[in-house]
């Protein structure tokens, strides 16, 4: 038996030859006996689905009390099969199943709930954005037999941003024979989010990863080989083993045209329906289940309603609340804020990955930070002068007068230290007056040894295109002079939360890839957001969607007629009238700057209860300003770019407020959140696990409510947190 009577009973309602409509529960007792007992009831015949499935309901809820009891009093085995852990005085059932850390995925992946090839022919699935997590689910999905609606804002689901991706994808490979396996990548991955994410997820993880990279090759992704022949393999910050797969630095790219290579394949076959210029700007619930989408088309202004049996997000990061970012411009929250605000929960928002190697801003006009790969720091050594306020050039500062803090600070793994450490490193040096150039706002990262010891040429294979992007960005030869790089927002730890079937607090709407919040605690390990988007898009949604998918073969697909439907346009509709209507006299850029400073200055690298409490006030205001105060041209019958960025700072302000209460609940340091309060005394992030080792889960209750926290507890089974340390 199953710790839970209920997950081995199994119901449906069916009609039979005569037309009677009948609810059917098997329910397996066990006892001395064993004893087997068998329920059905009979519904009648003349129903409509929705009241067939209420009914449905209302006995699986009364054959649970009867599970329930007989179990308390009559179950003497249980069955090694996986079950689920069901906890129901919680709103977060992860549903991470029983057993042991390295057979969970494999025993549950075994024991999920399938369907059918001839019901996945009959079943829609909409999958909101076409980066490598919506790319290669949509692809996957649609090969198993799925129907797919595919919807991007961009032209092509090739300027997805995945496509800015340099440095490379991690692997569990051990190509390198330096000691990797799963369990180290696993074990890499829980320490570098400083103990803030889930065993099961992690390692899941993983397990998979292997399978990616054989993926990729049969695809053609051209990935580094040695000479041999085999793929070639770098390290990245925060490990000390090889198992970072790359195409030159333009890994991302490589992976994007693989994974869109699969999709056009689907789109070619008819299983896939892409709609480009097409933006989410809401999700439709009908009893409290994702049943489709109210979608902006981005050319003609019209709000258009499309239905599914079950929605997938796949819409990236939102670290352009920041405003200045490394992320595309267009990249946005809008899909994942209109969850939350209709019951999906947001868990640990405050969670910013600062990535340590960025070109630093370099004047006002700017939109837009440039990533130099933090592969970069392989070969790359970091430093500043010695002396405080020093102007030379760095070819006019002697070896002995330059300062190698990383090396200094951190012996073990120098350089390659986890990009939190890396970048409050760079900002404490900046701060204390030792930064480079003329702004001070910046350190070196030199290329002089690796050059004299592997040559000019072999620099160029593995960096080429950085080096030439750095170039033409500057003006500065990265051969002849070191890089000034300065720490930029990156990317989001935080997201959509998620049970281990990627299925988000609503029934029947999934976020996979950035998007959810699932894999990588506090701080995410360089190369493994390209990791975690195909192994959710190829190897773990395709299979977990089944659990929902195959509950609603009996369901008839809700119709874009439906009033559910009528209702969620109409209030996208209220929001774009609304904001044209609005006689303002701001632009939405200078409100988003206003953001990004108030975010950055009080919630970026570092945080104290002072500023958060200043900031919390502050984005108040600002969000009373923007309706009161924006302006935005045009009409809604056109393309109207205005508009489009209009509608998205609006959902960026009010997750502003969301990430400040995040950062000021949490009252602890970890990982890429450092409170100023919360630090061991040579400046190192203090975690606090007896208060603060769960998942945030916020919880929307109204515009004039504060949202609710619900806390996940994370349990660690297999790993000890321990202070972490890269000495």
């Amino acid at each position: 038996m199953t710790k839970s009577n209920k997950h081995n009973r199994k119901s449906s309602i069916y009609t039979d030859k005569k037309g009677f409509n009948y609810y059917q529960t098997y329910s397996f007792f066990g006892s001395k006996d064993g004893l087997k007992k068998k329920i059905q009831k009979n519904l009648g015949k003349e129903k409509t689905s929705s009241q067939l499935k209420h009914e449905k309901e209302y006995w699986d809820n009364y054959y649970n009390k009867i599970d329930d009891s007989f179990k308390s009093t009559k179950i003497t085995k249980k069955s090694s099969s996986p079950s689920l852990q069901n906890n129901k005085t919680s709103k977060l059932n992860n549903n991470v199943p029983s057993g042991e850390l390295g057979q969970k995925w494999t025993e549950y992946r075994s024991s999920l709930p399938l369907v059918s090839p001839a019901n996945k022919q009959k079943q829609d699935v909409i999958i909101i954005g076409t980066g490598l997590a919506g790319a290669s689910a949509a692809a996957s999905m649609a090969e198993m037999g799925y129907n797919i609606k595919a919807f991007c804002f961009q032209d092509s689901p090739r300027r997805a941003h995945s496509i800015a991706a340099q440095g490379g994808i991690n692997a569990a490979k051990n190509y390198q024979n330096d000691g990797d396996s799963v369990y180290r990548l696993f074990y890499d991955t829980i320490k570098g989010g400083d103990y803030r994410s889930r065993e099961a997820n992690v390692h899941r993880l993983a397990e998979v990863s292997g399978n990616i990279i054989d993926q990729c090759v049969a695809q053609g992704v051209p990935f580094a080989r040695e000479y041999g022949g085999t793929l070639d393999n770098r390290s990245f910050g925060g490990v000390q083993v090889s198992r970072t797969f790359y195409a030159r630095g333009q890994t991302g790219q490589q992976l994007l045209l693989g994974a869109y290579s699969a999709l056009s394949r689907q789109i070619n076959s008819g299983k896939v329906t892409m709609f480009t210029k097409h933006e989410m700007v809401d999700i439709v619930l009908v009893d409290g289940h994702a049943k489709g989408i109210i979608a902006r088309n981005l050319v003609t202004g019209a709000l258009e309603k499309y239905s599914a049996n079950a929605v997938v997000l796949a819409t990236g990061g939102y670290g352009n609340v920041y405003y200045l970012s490394t992320n595309a411009m267009g990249s946005n929250v809008t899909a994942a804020w209109k969850a939350y605000k209709r019951g999906a929960m947001f868990s640990n928002p405050c969670f910013t990955q600062i990535h340590p190697t960025c070109i630093p801003v370099s004047g006002d006009y700017q939109s837009k930070l440039t990533l130099m790969s933090e592969s970069l720091r392989n070969d790359g050594r970091i430093w500043v002068s010695k002396t405080k306020g020093d102007k030379r050039s760095p070819d006019q500062i002697p070896e002995n007068e330059r300062d190698y803090y990383l090396e200094r600070r951190y012996p073990a793994f120098g350089n390659l230290v986890p990009r939190d450490i890396a970048s409050r490193a760079a900002k404490e040096r900046c701060d204390a007056g030792y930064g480079a150039g003329d702004s001070g706002q910046s350190v070196y990262l030199d290329f002089e040894d690796a050059i004299n010891n592997m040559g000019e040429e072999t620099v160029s294979a593995r960096y080429g295109n950085l080096f030439e992007m750095y170039n033409k960005i500057t003006g500065e030869n990265p051969y002849k002079t070191p890089m000034r790089i300065y720490p930029a927002v990156h990317y989001t730890m935080g997201g959509l939360w998620v049970d281990y079937n990627l299925m988000t607090s609503i029934p029947g709407l999934f976020a996979i890839g950035e998007c959810n919040f699932s894999d990588h605690g506090a701080n995410r390990l360089g190369a493994s957001a390209l990791m975690q988007g195909l192994a959710d898009g190829y190897f773990i949604l395709p299979y977990t969607i089944g659990t929902y998918l195959s509950k609603e073969i009996n369901t008839e697909q809700v119709s874009i007629n439906d009033s559910s439907f009528d209702e969620t346009l109409q209030s996208s509709k209220e929001v774009v009238d609304k904001l044209l209507s609005n006689n303002g006299t701001k632009t939405v850029e200078t409100l988003h700057k206003e953001l990004g400073l108030i975010m950055w200055n009080n919630c970026g690298m570092s945080r104290n209860q002072k500023d958060l409490d200043q900031a919390l006030k502050d984005v108040k205001e600002l969000k009373k300003s923007f309706w009161s105060d924006v302006k935005v041209p045009g009409n809604d019958s056109s393309i109207n770019l205005e508009l489009e960025k209009a509608w998205r700072v609006a959902d960026f302000i009010e997750l502003g407020d969301l990430m400040i209460r995040d950062a000021s609940d949490r009252k602890e340091s970890c990982g890429a959140h450092f409170r100023e309060e919360h630090q061991t005394k040579d400046g190192e992030a203090l975690r606090n696990d007896e208060n603060y080792s769960y998942v945030s889960a916020w919880e929307y209750k109204g515009e004039k409510s504060s949202p609710k926290l619900n806390k996940e507890k994370l349990d660690f089974e297999n790993v000890t947190p321990t202070q972490r340390s890269y000495k």
